[in-house]
Protein backbone atom coordinates (compact mmCIF):
# COMPACT_ATOMS: atom_id res chain seq x y z
CA UNK A 1 0.00 0.00 0.00
CA UNK A 2 3.04 2.16 0.26
CA UNK A 3 2.74 2.89 -3.66
CA UNK A 4 -0.74 5.35 -3.26
CA UNK A 5 1.54 7.79 -1.22
CA UNK A 6 3.37 8.39 -4.25
CA UNK A 7 0.80 10.85 -6.02
CA UNK A 8 2.86 9.84 -9.76
CA UNK A 9 2.23 6.29 -9.19
CA UNK A 10 -1.23 7.21 -7.63
CA UNK A 11 -2.37 8.86 -10.83
CA UNK A 12 -1.08 6.14 -12.72
CA UNK A 13 -3.32 3.18 -11.11
CA UNK A 14 -5.99 5.77 -11.48
CA UNK A 15 -5.53 6.23 -15.13
CA UNK A 16 -5.39 2.49 -15.80
CA UNK A 17 -8.51 1.83 -14.00
CA UNK A 18 -10.25 4.21 -16.22
CA UNK A 19 -8.94 2.51 -18.96
CA UNK A 20 -9.85 -0.73 -18.06
CA UNK A 21 -13.13 0.36 -17.42
CA UNK A 22 -13.76 1.46 -20.86
CA UNK A 23 -12.07 -1.13 -22.49
CA UNK A 24 -15.01 -3.58 -20.33
CA UNK A 25 -17.80 -1.48 -21.46
CA UNK A 26 -16.84 -1.84 -25.16
CA UNK A 27 -16.25 -5.35 -25.05
CA UNK A 28 -19.22 -6.12 -22.71
CA UNK A 29 -21.41 -4.76 -25.69
CA UNK A 30 -19.08 -5.83 -28.74
CA UNK A 31 -18.50 -9.25 -27.88
CA UNK A 32 -20.84 -10.11 -24.95
CA UNK A 33 -18.83 -11.07 -22.41
CA UNK A 34 -18.38 -8.84 -18.91
CA UNK A 35 -15.21 -7.84 -19.51
CA UNK A 36 -13.71 -9.79 -17.05
CA UNK A 37 -10.76 -11.05 -19.82
CA UNK A 38 -10.04 -7.62 -19.56
CA UNK A 39 -10.35 -6.43 -15.84
CA UNK A 40 -8.83 -9.80 -14.37
CA UNK A 41 -5.16 -9.18 -15.67
CA UNK A 42 -5.83 -5.47 -15.24
CA UNK A 43 -6.80 -5.48 -11.57
CA UNK A 44 -4.39 -8.33 -11.27
CA UNK A 45 -1.05 -6.49 -12.44
CA UNK A 46 -2.14 -3.22 -10.54
CA UNK A 47 -2.90 -5.03 -7.15
CA UNK A 48 0.57 -6.90 -7.55
CA UNK A 49 1.93 -3.41 -7.61
CA UNK A 50 -0.32 -2.21 -4.74
CA UNK A 51 2.16 -4.91 -2.84
CA UNK A 52 -0.51 -7.60 -2.56
CA UNK A 53 0.83 -11.29 -2.11
CA UNK A 54 -0.44 -13.20 -5.41
CA UNK A 55 -2.68 -15.75 -3.44
CA UNK A 56 -4.68 -12.31 -2.08
CA UNK A 57 -4.32 -10.16 -5.56
CA UNK A 58 -6.23 -12.97 -7.78
CA UNK A 59 -8.87 -13.44 -5.80
CA UNK A 60 -9.71 -9.95 -5.29
CA UNK A 61 -8.70 -9.41 -9.01
CA UNK A 62 -11.70 -11.82 -9.62
CA UNK A 63 -14.40 -10.76 -7.13
CA UNK A 64 -13.84 -7.28 -8.16
CA UNK A 65 -14.02 -8.31 -11.95
CA UNK A 66 -17.46 -9.72 -11.20
CA UNK A 67 -18.74 -6.65 -9.74
CA UNK A 68 -17.70 -4.69 -12.34
CA UNK A 69 -19.01 -7.06 -15.07
CA UNK A 70 -22.99 -6.12 -13.12
CA UNK A 71 -23.47 -2.64 -14.37
CA UNK A 72 -21.41 -3.58 -17.33
CA UNK A 73 -23.75 -6.73 -18.73
CA UNK A 74 -26.91 -5.43 -17.33
CA UNK A 75 -26.30 -2.42 -19.94
CA UNK A 76 -24.80 -4.82 -22.57
CA UNK A 77 -27.67 -7.17 -22.08
CA UNK A 78 -30.30 -3.98 -22.46
CA UNK A 79 -28.54 -2.78 -25.77
CA UNK A 80 -28.64 -6.23 -27.61
CA UNK A 81 -32.31 -6.64 -26.66
CA UNK A 82 -33.21 -3.82 -27.75
CA UNK A 83 -31.93 -5.50 -31.13
CA UNK A 84 -33.92 -8.44 -30.63
CA UNK A 85 -30.93 -10.73 -30.44
CA UNK A 86 -31.33 -11.50 -27.05
CA UNK A 87 -32.73 -15.24 -26.39
CA UNK A 88 -35.28 -14.83 -22.63
CA UNK A 89 -35.80 -18.72 -23.42
CA UNK A 90 -32.00 -20.23 -23.06
CA UNK A 91 -32.15 -17.72 -20.32
CA UNK A 92 -34.73 -18.89 -18.35
CA UNK A 93 -33.57 -22.42 -18.60
CA UNK A 94 -30.21 -21.35 -17.34
CA UNK A 95 -31.06 -19.04 -14.59
CA UNK A 96 -31.36 -21.39 -11.41
CA UNK A 97 -28.33 -23.95 -13.22
CA UNK A 98 -25.99 -20.58 -13.24
CA UNK A 99 -26.81 -19.46 -10.10
CA UNK A 100 -25.96 -22.93 -8.69
CA UNK A 101 -22.65 -23.25 -10.79
CA UNK A 102 -21.87 -19.73 -9.42
CA UNK A 103 -21.87 -20.76 -5.55
CA UNK A 104 -19.67 -23.22 -5.88
CA UNK A 105 -17.08 -21.89 -7.82
CA UNK A 106 -17.17 -19.06 -5.53
CA UNK A 107 -16.82 -21.79 -2.83
CA UNK A 108 -13.61 -22.94 -4.41
CA UNK A 109 -12.94 -19.83 -4.60
CA UNK A 110 -12.04 -19.45 -0.69
CA UNK A 111 -9.50 -22.21 -1.00
CA UNK A 112 -7.86 -22.96 -4.14
CA UNK A 113 -4.38 -21.64 -5.30
CA UNK A 114 -3.91 -18.90 -8.08
CA UNK A 115 -2.83 -21.09 -10.36
CA UNK A 116 -5.91 -22.98 -10.64
CA UNK A 117 -7.83 -19.69 -11.61
CA UNK A 118 -4.81 -19.11 -14.20
CA UNK A 119 -4.86 -22.12 -15.81
CA UNK A 120 -8.87 -22.47 -16.39
CA UNK A 121 -8.55 -19.43 -17.99
CA UNK A 122 -5.83 -20.10 -20.36
CA UNK A 123 -7.63 -23.61 -21.26
CA UNK A 124 -11.00 -21.97 -21.97
CA UNK A 125 -9.64 -18.90 -23.34
CA UNK A 126 -7.86 -20.76 -26.28
CA UNK A 127 -10.46 -23.63 -27.11
CA UNK A 128 -13.12 -20.82 -27.73
CA UNK A 129 -10.33 -18.55 -29.72
CA UNK A 130 -9.23 -21.62 -31.59
CA UNK A 131 -12.99 -22.30 -32.50
CA UNK A 132 -13.76 -19.03 -33.84
CA UNK A 133 -10.58 -18.69 -35.95
CA UNK A 134 -11.05 -21.18 -37.59
CA UNK A 135 -14.29 -20.25 -38.71
CA UNK A 136 -15.93 -23.29 -36.61
CA UNK A 137 -15.37 -25.96 -39.54
CA UNK A 138 -15.92 -29.54 -37.88
CA UNK A 139 -16.82 -27.85 -34.57
CA UNK A 140 -19.96 -28.08 -34.51
CA UNK A 141 -21.74 -30.68 -32.21
CA UNK A 142 -25.25 -30.30 -33.14
CA UNK A 143 -27.70 -27.87 -35.42
CA UNK A 144 -29.80 -27.26 -32.47
CA UNK A 145 -29.60 -27.14 -28.57
CA UNK A 146 -30.13 -29.88 -26.32
CA UNK A 147 -32.50 -31.05 -24.47
CA UNK A 148 -33.63 -29.35 -21.31
CA UNK A 149 -31.69 -31.34 -18.56
CA UNK A 150 -28.48 -30.86 -20.86
CA UNK A 151 -28.89 -27.23 -21.20
CA UNK A 152 -29.28 -27.27 -17.33
CA UNK A 153 -26.07 -28.96 -16.66
CA UNK A 154 -24.28 -26.92 -19.31
CA UNK A 155 -25.39 -23.61 -17.36
CA UNK A 156 -24.12 -25.12 -14.05
CA UNK A 157 -21.03 -25.73 -15.65
CA UNK A 158 -20.98 -22.37 -17.30
CA UNK A 159 -21.39 -20.78 -13.75
CA UNK A 160 -18.93 -22.79 -12.34
CA UNK A 161 -16.39 -21.56 -14.59
CA UNK A 162 -16.78 -17.91 -14.85
CA UNK A 163 -16.99 -17.55 -11.25
CA UNK A 164 -13.66 -19.08 -11.03
CA UNK A 165 -13.08 -17.22 -13.91
CA UNK A 166 -14.30 -13.94 -12.97
CA UNK A 167 -15.71 -13.38 -16.04
CA UNK A 168 -18.95 -12.95 -16.95
CA UNK A 169 -19.40 -16.30 -18.64
CA UNK A 170 -19.59 -14.61 -22.32
CA UNK A 171 -17.03 -16.86 -23.78
CA UNK A 172 -18.25 -19.96 -22.78
CA UNK A 173 -21.68 -19.09 -23.10
CA UNK A 174 -20.92 -18.15 -26.93
CA UNK A 175 -19.08 -21.47 -27.12
CA UNK A 176 -21.36 -23.53 -26.33
CA UNK A 177 -24.48 -21.59 -28.43
CA UNK A 178 -22.24 -21.77 -31.43
CA UNK A 179 -21.12 -25.37 -30.66
CA UNK A 180 -25.23 -26.27 -31.30
CA UNK A 181 -26.28 -24.07 -34.13
CA UNK A 182 -26.96 -20.68 -32.69
CA UNK A 183 -26.06 -17.88 -34.90
CA UNK A 184 -22.78 -15.61 -33.96
CA UNK A 185 -25.16 -12.51 -33.31
CA UNK A 186 -27.55 -14.51 -31.25
CA UNK A 187 -25.24 -16.36 -29.27
CA UNK A 188 -23.03 -12.57 -28.70
CA UNK A 189 -26.20 -11.42 -27.48
CA UNK A 190 -27.55 -13.24 -24.60
CA UNK A 191 -23.91 -14.22 -23.67
CA UNK A 192 -24.45 -10.60 -22.04
CA UNK A 193 -27.71 -11.94 -20.68
CA UNK A 194 -25.30 -14.48 -18.89
CA UNK A 195 -23.40 -12.36 -17.34
CA UNK A 196 -26.07 -10.90 -15.20
CA UNK A 197 -27.39 -14.20 -14.20
CA UNK A 198 -23.56 -14.75 -13.30
CA UNK A 199 -21.87 -11.54 -12.43
CA UNK A 200 -24.27 -10.95 -9.15
CA UNK A 201 -24.52 -14.18 -7.21
CA UNK A 202 -20.52 -14.47 -8.40
CA UNK A 203 -19.92 -11.02 -6.93
CA UNK A 204 -21.26 -11.81 -3.80
CA UNK A 205 -19.73 -15.05 -3.15
CA UNK A 206 -16.84 -13.47 -3.80
CA UNK A 207 -17.77 -11.08 -1.05
CA UNK A 208 -18.67 -13.73 1.47
CA UNK A 209 -15.56 -16.16 0.49
CA UNK A 210 -13.08 -13.09 1.53
CA UNK A 211 -15.15 -11.94 4.62
CA UNK A 212 -13.01 -12.43 7.73
CA UNK A 213 -9.94 -12.56 6.66
CA UNK A 214 -7.30 -10.22 8.27
CA UNK A 215 -4.72 -9.61 5.74
CA UNK A 216 -7.31 -7.72 3.16
CA UNK A 217 -6.75 -4.31 1.89
CA UNK A 218 -9.01 -1.17 4.11
CA UNK A 219 -11.34 -1.07 0.62
CA UNK A 220 -11.76 -4.71 -0.06
CA UNK A 221 -15.50 -5.97 0.88
CA UNK A 222 -14.58 -9.41 0.96
CA UNK A 223 -12.73 -10.36 -2.19
CA UNK A 224 -14.19 -7.39 -3.79
CA UNK A 225 -12.15 -4.10 -4.14
CA UNK A 226 -14.57 -1.05 -3.59
CA UNK A 227 -12.12 1.62 -4.49
CA UNK A 228 -10.93 -0.24 -8.32
CA UNK A 229 -15.07 -0.84 -9.00
CA UNK A 230 -15.72 2.69 -7.89
CA UNK A 231 -13.08 3.88 -10.54
CA UNK A 232 -13.60 1.56 -13.10
CA UNK A 233 -17.41 1.56 -13.85
CA UNK A 234 -17.93 5.07 -15.28
CA UNK A 235 -15.83 4.34 -18.08
CA UNK A 236 -17.61 0.77 -18.85
CA UNK A 237 -20.85 2.50 -18.69
CA UNK A 238 -20.64 5.38 -21.08
CA UNK A 239 -18.68 2.75 -23.91
CA UNK A 240 -20.71 -0.32 -23.25
CA UNK A 241 -23.41 1.28 -26.21
CA UNK A 242 -20.21 1.79 -28.54
CA UNK A 243 -19.69 -1.85 -28.27
CA UNK A 244 -23.13 -2.60 -29.00
CA UNK A 245 -23.68 -0.79 -32.16
CA UNK A 246 -20.53 -1.74 -33.34
CA UNK A 247 -21.23 -5.86 -33.24
CA UNK A 248 -24.39 -5.33 -35.34
CA UNK A 249 -22.86 -3.58 -37.98
CA UNK A 250 -20.08 -6.25 -38.39
CA UNK A 251 -20.29 -9.51 -40.05
CA UNK A 252 -20.38 -12.82 -38.94
CA UNK A 253 -16.92 -13.39 -39.63
CA UNK A 254 -15.47 -10.40 -38.78
CA UNK A 255 -16.82 -10.70 -35.29
CA UNK A 256 -15.75 -14.01 -35.03
CA UNK A 257 -12.31 -13.22 -35.65
CA UNK A 258 -12.10 -9.99 -33.63
CA UNK A 259 -13.51 -12.39 -30.94
CA UNK A 260 -11.00 -14.86 -31.01
CA UNK A 261 -7.85 -12.87 -31.47
CA UNK A 262 -8.86 -10.90 -28.42
CA UNK A 263 -9.02 -13.95 -26.20
CA UNK A 264 -6.02 -15.47 -27.62
CA UNK A 265 -4.04 -12.54 -26.37
CA UNK A 266 -5.39 -12.51 -23.46
CA UNK A 267 -4.37 -16.33 -23.16
CA UNK A 268 -1.27 -15.46 -23.91
CA UNK A 269 -0.46 -13.01 -21.17
CA UNK A 270 -1.71 -15.52 -18.82
CA UNK A 271 0.66 -18.15 -20.04
CA UNK A 272 3.49 -15.54 -19.94
CA UNK A 273 2.66 -15.07 -16.27
CA UNK A 274 2.16 -18.50 -15.45
CA UNK A 275 5.79 -19.33 -16.34
CA UNK A 276 7.34 -16.23 -15.41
Amino acid sequence: MDALRDPATLVTLIAALAAAGAAIGFLAGLFGVGGGAISVPVFYEIFGALGYSPDLAMPIAVGTSLAVIIPTSISSARGHQRKGTLDMEILRAWAVPILLGVILGAAIARYAPPVLFQIVFIVVATITATKLLTGGKGWRLKETLPDLIAMRLSGMVIGLVSAIMGIGGGAISNLFLTLHGVPIHRAVSTSAGVGVLIAIPGAIGYVLAGLGRDDLPPDALGFVSLAAFALTIPMSLLTTRFGVALAHRMSRRSLEIAFGSFLLLVAARFILALFS
